[in-house]
């Protein structure tokens, strides 16, 4: 690395070939336009990697509002780019989930109104990766967006192993934008729309991104309405094979097992065991989910803090 830096040009070498290659290309018609657009467009959406290996949650808290407006920016000049899209639908409902709704519920206990007014700020966000996903959906399959909410079955069967990510960003943003909106009925009532995207990418491919759609699962089992047989023994199944496809090393399932399980279940034995096995998970033993666990991990330490609040028996 030294080596290199030592035999670097002047920048101002660098920088006047680079103007030249911008005139270039801006006297150069559409074309040279959209190319250059497309390959910006491209490197944008593929920042959230970068993110994904980060051990600084406060760092990405920071950095992500402005990748996500850029984002935004080039949609605006690039508005059927599926990679900005996807990345406006996973980036939108991360940040949203990571860095506005886990800090309300923290906050609540000494704010209850400045919780609820991040909430409503959340299910705003959770909104707007919504519709960037089903935007993205809409490119390859017109009308998708429509017509799911007709024959929510039936659509989802046009979507092919290629759409997992979209079917995936648009659910999960979907769902969170609901459990914030006990009280709207109308998006309630679209809970069947988001559960056929998410089972129309379990069917596609169970192994995406080390088993997320699986840990959706172990939570919405537990809420899903007319599935037959016992939603405890369906989340387990799915909590299984998370812990399967990430080889024990995301901290996500242990939690939403234990939140909608063991609490449901008044089970404070196993609420305490899943969430000290989500702690004792190494970051760093999957760099593609050192962040995802850093702020697993901070809501299993939270979650601790409230189990005399979230059961009636306390643990012998």
């Amino acid at each position: 690395m030294v080596e290199r830096i030592l035999v670097r040009r002047p920048l101002f070498s660098q920088v006047v070939p680079g103007c030249l290659l911008l005139a270039w290309f801006a006297g150069s018609g559409c074309s040279i336009h959209r190319y250059a657009l497309n390959k910006t467009s491209d490197a944008v959406a593929q920042s959230g990697t970068t993110y994904a290996s980060d051990d600084d949650p406060e760092l990405v808290k920071a950095a992500a509002p402005f990748g996500l407006k850029l984002t935004e920016s080039l949609l605006a000049e690039n508005p059927r780019h599926l990679g900005l899209l996807t990345s406006a639908a996973s980036g939108f409902t991360q940040y949203s989930y990571a860095f506005v709704q886990e800090e309300a519920d923290e906050l609540e206990p000494q704010n209850f109104a400045a919780a609820e007014a991040m909430r409503v700020r959340a299910r705003r966000l959770y909104l707007r990766a919504q519709r960037y996903g089903m935007r993205g959906l809409e490119v390859k399959h017109p009308g998708f967006g429509k017509a799911l909410l007709a024959n929510p079955k039936a659509t989802v069967r046009t979507a092919t192993k290629p759409d997992v990510p979209l079917l995936y960003w648009t659910a999960a943003a979907w769902a969170s934008a609901i459990s914030l909106s006990k009280d709207n009925p109308e998006l309630v009532g679209q809970i069947p729309a988001m559960a056929a995207l998410m089972d129309r990418a379990l069917e596609l491919d169970e192994s995406f991104d080390h088993g997320a759609i699986h840990t959706f699962m172990i939570s919405y089992e537990m809420s899903r309405a007319g599935a037959a047989g016992d939603p405890a023994a369906r989340a387990r199944k799915h909590f299984e094979r998370a812990m399967a496809l990430a080889r024990g090393t995301d901290a996500s399932p242990l939690v939403a097992l234990a939140e909608a399980v063991a609490v449901q279940k008044q089970d404070v034995k196993e609420f305490e065991s899943l969430l000290n096995r989500a702690l004792a998970v190494n970051p760093d033993a999957n760099p593609d989910l050192r962040l995802r666990n850093t702020v697993i991990q901070r809501r299993a330490r939270w979650l601790l803090s409230r189990q005399s609040e979230l059961f009636l028996v306390e643990s012998k």
